[in-house]
């Protein structure tokens, strides 16, 4: 029996997350868009945790820059999501306040 080369297993994956992710995101009906954005700020906190791994954790006495190159980008992308969220989420939930 054949094996599959793990790399193009791993393509395959995010090719296919990122199909499934724009049919989710896009089929959304409007008045659930805040509770998607706490989702999302949610998911980018855990690439945060992952991002941070990446950058302070030693591979297994393989000290690649490569690794902590992509997980310094990933962790400031993610921070600026996280950021952004917020202050959607902030803006839409003031819509809904009572004015004076």
């Amino acid at each position: 029996m054949e094996q599959i080369d793990p790399f193009i297993f791993q393509v395959s994956i995010f090719v296919l997350a990122i199909f499934v992710g724009y049919f989710v995101v896009w089929s959304v009906t409007p008045a659930l868009h805040t509770p998607l954005m706490a989702v999302t700020n949610a998911i980018s906190s855990v690439i945060v945790v992952g991002a941070l791994t990446a950058v302070g954790v030693a591979l297994v006495g393989d000290d690649s820059w490569v690794a902590k190159g992509f997980g310094f980008v990933a962790l400031i992308l993610a921070s600026i999501n996280i950021f952004g969220g917020f202050l959607v989420t902030q803006r839409m939930l003031s819509m809904y306040k009572k004015k004076d």
